[in-house]
């Protein structure tokens, strides 16, 4: 699993206008899952599945 900055840089992320993350394959924004013991968030497609870490 990349992290959401090396997802950006690759492209397989998009920022839209309002700066929402949406998957370049997909075009779909992306959902979060926050665990309580983990210090990153995931960042999910809902679509095809795959997942970012997104640090802070």
């Amino acid at each position: 699993m990349d992290s959401v900055r090396k997802g950006l840089r690759a492209g397989d992320i998009e920022k839209d206008t309002y700066e929402r993350l949406t998957c370049s394959a997909c075009g779909e924004q992306l959902s979060t899952k926050n665990d309580p013991d983990e210090i990153a968030t995931v960042r999910r497609c809902p679509e095809c599945g795959r997942e970012w870490k997104q640090l802070g």
